[in-house]
């Protein structure tokens, strides 16, 4: 495939490119950030979005010849920010490459945003893990030589699957793994309050680095809104993750991507959701509660909690009795164990709940979609 450069192929709705200006290297808006663009509520956005691998500083902040061996395109967005002077101080911010701020009119503080990704696109034929200087979930044992290790794969089956060597380097005729394609951006968030943007590496109630490889198209995210119009933005695109991300990345790969972003008013998120304390998802089938903490541990105490509370709000249910459907009937999941702040969501099959009254309950965002 030719690469999808800015402003070339479909776009949907309001467009954010990935221009130098228009984007963050490391750290996540906060208040003092000026949007770049602004939407009314149930606007769709299309955001083209960049992966920072091979254009790290220990990858020689040069893409065009970290990616020379594997002969594939190189995005001229990456090039130009490769070669830009955009601060970016290793050791002190993150590597992602974040969208500046988008204003949603009219979200205030106790509201949720509500982020539906609709659709992505690869921008390239091809992603990147890497894992790097003694992190991850071995961290006193990878990489095995040297600060970095980079593994490429390719897109195949039409963009279906991966494909990943057995050996390091360029994929030849030998033998590959192959896997699917479930594309998703591992950052979406919303500005914090104060003038200090923050790392973009720990996820927290703003969201951010979530990770959550369950967000892929048709499913939603509920933030919490911190500050007037939200500031909502997005990074970290990936083709594919599984949950742990052990190797300090998932399938790191630039994609075009197109959101429609809701404001779900206060009063009404409460009755919907019950008080979310951290991140909330929805997918097709299911309902995903969150627990964020650096002690896993903590992490898994807070998810439940957060999906008792959700059961409690939304189904009416006794606290006692969500505690034991939860124990019987939901899978506890690792998001993610690699950015300080670990990450852990339940899957909570709506189908188990179709014959309960939800009276009075608030539509979710899916609903609202749906109507005429």
């Amino acid at each position: 495939m030719d690469p999808l450069e800015i402003g070339t192929g479909p776009i949907r709705g309001a467009y954010l490119p990935s221009t130098v200006e228009n984007v963050l290297w490391g750290r996540l808006p906060c208040a003092a950030d000026e949007p770049v663009l602004r939407v009314e509520p149930g606007d769709e956005v299309t955001l083209d979005t960049l992966s920072h691998e091979g254009i790290l500083e220990d990858q020689g902040r040069d893409p065009d010849r970290f990616f020379a061996a594997y002969d594939v395109p190189v995005l001229a967005d990456a090039r130009a920010l490769a070669s830009s002077g955009a601060p970016h101080v290793v050791g002190v911010d993150g590597p992602h490459v974040v969208s500046r701020p988008v204003a949603v009119t009219g979200a205030r503080p106790g509201d949720l945003l509500a982020i539906t990704l609709l659709e992505t696109a690869p921008r390239v034929p091809y992603g990147v893990v890497s894992n790097r200087h003694g992190r991850g979930a071995l961290p006193g044992e990878y990489p095995l030589e040297g600060d970095v290790f980079s593994a490429f794969a390719r897109v195949a089956d039409g963009g279906t699957h991966a494909e990943m060597g057995l050996v390091p380097g360029p994929i030849g005729d030998g033998p590959v793994v192959r896997f699917p394609m479930a594309p998703f951006l591992g950052i979406l968030g919303v500005a914090v309050t104060g003038d200090q943007r923050p790392h973009s590496v720990p996820p927290g109630v703003h969201g951010g680095n979530l990770d959550i490889s369950l967000l892929t198209a048709g499913a939603t995210l509920y933030l919490p809104v911190q500050v007037e119009d939200a500031l909502f933005y997005a990074g970290d695109p990936h083709f594919a993750q599984g949950d742990g991300e052990v190797a300090l990345t998932a399938l790191e790969a630039s994609l075009r991507a197109t959101v429609r972003l809701d404001v779900v008013p206060a009063a009404e998120a409460v009755a919907q959701f019950g008080e979310v304390v951290s991140p909330l998802a929805e997918s097709v089938d299911h309902l995903v509660p969150t627990g964020l903490d650096e002690d896993l541990d903590v992490a898994v105490q807070q998810c439940v909690r957060h999906a008792i509370s959700l059961l409690v709000a939304r189904y009416g249910m006794d606290p006692r009795m969500a505690y034991a459907y939860l124990s019987a009937a939901t899978d506890f999941e690792i998001s993610q164990v690699v950015d300080v702040v670990k990450g852990v969501h339940a899957r909570i099959r709506k189908s188990d709940f179709a014959g309960v009254s939800s009276g009075g309950r608030a539509a979710s965002a899916s609903e609202r979609a749906s109507r005429p």
